[in-house]
């Protein structure tokens, strides 16, 4: 009876240790008094604390294997199924514990004054770095685990002398998706394009919002989702307008009457614009830029602080220029002109 009780006790045993053990980091971190690592400690614990469990409870019941009095018939499978359950809740806490250092290193970086467009940049690398990472951890840990099995270590020696060709038959199946790969490493460290960035790509105006190995997602003004390959910003010219400087020049074009009064026009523009809350009072002109035999082509430039305001900028502009006009100079409206044909 004590031999088919014993490995449940061990398990429970180990249990206890593990669930003790939790409760005593968590009470010690409650109580820490140390100012300085109190929020990457709390990080740590509410990110890592699962995996952190399962892996030492994984080590655990594989020490105290020996001491549990299995079948012999039993004992190898048991062994290797704790074996294989230390390696994955391993990679695991080894994924998280390489995320956690990411963002807490970004935070520190964050927080210390940095000009927005490096925050960007570093946000944009360090996220691929972590996904770098999370794909090399868990190849390691697959390659670890296939390793235990012994018939996996007998074909070791034939699939080493033919990795040649089967890498060169993979890299020719997976010619683009290797290639959005790279693409998407020089795409990070080549600081092309960064998390929140305003980009036009292939007419479409929107934000950065995630780059991934293989893609990239960009949020319009609409609320839509377009998702590119990575190659596409590598190997096509594309817009981004706030690489450097998210200030941009908005323009807005009036098609008005040869009758317009251009002085009186360009001062209520320019007090249009101190009232505005979108012109940052970098700069502004009121241009009379083509003529056509009906109409003249006024055109309205004003600097904003982004992209959205200088969208804002616009639409404003333009509605209040154009009700001006209509309420103190009717004249300067484009208008068709018509003549009777005589019967």
């Amino acid at each position: 009876m004590w031999s088919l009780i014993r490995p449940f006790a061990l398990a429970a045993v180990v249990a206890l240790a593990v669930l003790t053990a939790d409760r005593l980091v968590l009470l010690l971190s409650r109580r820490a008094d140390v100012p300085l690592p109190g929020p990457q400690l709390r990080g740590l614990l509410r990110t890592c604390r699962i995996p952190t469990l399962l892996t030492l409870g994984s080590l655990l019941l594989l020490a105290v294997e020996p001491g549990a009095g299995l079948p012999t018939e039993a004992r190898g499978p048991v062994r290797h199924a704790l074996l294989l359950a230390a390696l994955a809740t391993g990679a695991w806490l080894a994924a998280r514990l390489v995320a956690l250092l990411i963002d807490t290193s970004l935070t520190r970086y964050a927080n210390e004054g940095r000009d927005p467009a490096r925050i960007r940049r570093v946000r944009t690398q360090t996220g691929m770095l972590g996904r770098l990472a999370g794909a090399a951890i868990a190849v390691l840990a697959l390659a670890a685990a296939l390793l235990t099995f012994p018939a996996v270590r007998a074909v070791g020696a034939s699939l080493l002398a033919s990795a040649g060709i089967v890498g060169l038959v993979v890299g020719v199946a997976a010619q683009s998706t290797l290639a959005n790969v790279f693409a998407g490493i020089q795409l990070a460290f080549g600081d092309m394009v960064r998390l929140g960035d305003e980009v036009v790509v292939s007419g479409d105006w929107g934000t950065v919002e995630e780059i991934t190995l293989t893609y990239v997602v960009i949020t319009t003004w609409d609320q839509r989702r377009i998702v590119m390959p990575v190659s596409y910003f590598v190997g096509k010219p594309f817009e981004n307008w706030s690489r450097r400087d998210p200030a941009i020049t908005g323009t807005a074009l009036l098609h008005l009457d040869h009758r317009t009064p251009m002085n009186q026009l360009r001062s209520e523009f320019e007090r249009l614009l101190k009232e505005s809350p979108w012109w940052d009072g970098t700069g502004s002109a009121l241009q009379l830029v083509d003529t056509t035999p009906s109409t003249i082509v006024v055109r309205a430039l004003m600097t904003a602080r982004n992209a959205s305001d200088a969208f804002e900028l616009r639409c404003w502009i333009r509605e209040r220029l154009l009700a001006y006009l209509r309420e103190h100079a009717p004249e300067a409206l484009p208008r068709i002109g018509v003549t009777h044909r005589p019967d």
